[in-house]
């Protein structure tokens, strides 16, 4: 069943925004069962008649299913709205883009925030603990519903990549290409402990009570607001915040103190405070905490070596899928030795993979921001791969 049908022609490319919904739900691998199980989707451009021509985009950690378009709550451009349209590295005019909001998800998709058919109320805190395999399980439900056998590519950056990477090894044959960027197969000792500080600052929050704040018109938002702030943090280079703040102070707090006294130890003094500080105002407007948590969780458990007593090459030994692996020189959140990590199994397993180290100081979040180099390396594998797969035209439905 489809709800939320939407097509909307804005600026770049046409997508429509969907929810499936599936009554009978599924079992996650934690034993618990959701149903109904709802995924919310947006697609963009047109499934070929082969249905061979289906790319789907994973979004990272606080991403959502507006890949190219504007988001609905904020009013702001599409995360990935430089990559996805007509034209665009990932070409809408040649592909059929997919979209889904993750499992645990905050934008439609069954979450801590869906209704308990147990209870009649809210799962919040009480929603079950996911795994990556899980998050996959309800998007091989969607591409099922779609009624595509074969994806042509899964893509992804961050916690994108890792959903693409698991596609890979749970479902190989299903997956034609895949393009895991700036991820690890596994979440790093420290990737953990950042998460861990970001969920105890939730915990702390005087306004969660035990997860339930919604029961008491409440949202732990300053806990949320500092989570946020330390994960963007570890999302930045050393060399992109000198660059973009350095140690300035910010002017009205630099006027607004005499000559004579000191600035308010705890002042906005400065810029790299007032940045921070809104990115956390601003994503507590449009992030649920509870997912928050069940997402984060989710990562930290990722790991596909010690699902295979330590073996990495194990999940790909029987893929035949192209992979093309990027990483960014001064991303410390995903560093590049990790790829190559990655990329050593890839090979050990004997599957066909390439790989991209792209020179940037701006971080983590270099690969959701203007790096030609990035998407040359997009449109040029994916286009490669396309015609290794023989999707010369697309002949429409």
């Amino acid at each position: 069943m489809d709800r939320s049908v939407s097509p909307s022609v804005e600026e770049g490319p046409v997508y429509t925004h969907q929810t499936m919904c599936l009554e009978e739900g599924m079992a996650l691998e934690c034993g618990a069962h959701l149903a109904p199980l709802e995924v919310a989707y947006c697609t963009y451009g047109t499934l070929s008649a082969a249905r061979d021509n289906a790319i789907l985009v994973c979004h990272a950690l606080t991403g959502d299913q507006y890949l190219a378009e504007p988001n609905p709550l904020t009013g702001k451009p599409g995360w990935w709205s430089r990559m996805v349209g007509p034209g665009l590295p990932i070409d809408t005019d040649r592909f059929f883009v997919i979209c889904p909001n993750v499992l645990g998800g905050c934008m439609g998709s069954t979450g801590p925030r869906s209704i308990c058919a147990e209870t009649g109320k809210a799962w919040d805190s009480e929603f079950p603990p996911i795994t990556m395999h899980d998050i996959v399980a309800s998007q091989v439900r969607l591409v099922d519903y779609l009624g595509i056998n074969r994806l042509f590519a899964v893509v992804g950056g961050s916690m994108g990549g890792m959903q693409a990477l698991t596609w890979v090894a749970d479902h190989p044959e299903r997956v034609f290409a895949a393009l895991p960027i700036a991820t690890s197969p596994f979440h790093s000792a420290q990737n953990i402990a950042f998460n861990e500080v970001s969920r105890q600052a939730i915990f702390a929050d005087p306004h969660w009570h035990d997860g339930h704040y919604r029961d008491f018109g409440a949202i732990p938002a300053r806990g949320l607001g500092v989570a946020r702030m330390m994960a963007h943090i570890t999302y930045l280079s050393e060399e992109a915040l000198s660059r973009k703040f350095g140690r300035r102070v910010r002017k009205e707090a630099a006027t607004a103190v005499p000559a004579a006294s000191s600035p308010s130890l705890f002042g906005e003094m400065f810029e790299v405070e007032s940045y921070l500080r809104h990115q956390g105002s601003t994503f507590v407007r449009r992030f649920d905490a509870n997912s928050y948590l069940t997402i984060t969780r989710a990562m930290d458990y990722f790991d596909l070596a010690a699902e295979h007593d330590g073996d990495l090459s194990a999940p790909f030994g029987k893929c035949e899928t192209r992979f093309c692996v990027v990483s960014f020189s001064s991303d410390w959140l995903f560093p590049t030795s990790q790829s190559r990590l990655l990329v050593r199994a890839l090979n050990k397993a004997g599957a066909n993979v390439s790989f991209v180290e792209i020179e940037s100081d701006r971080g983590h979040d270099a690969f959701l921001l203007d790096e030609p180099d990035l998407d040359r390396t997009v449109r040029g594998f994916l286009n490669g791969a396309a015609e290794h797969a023989g999707l010369t035209k697309v002949e429409t439905l």
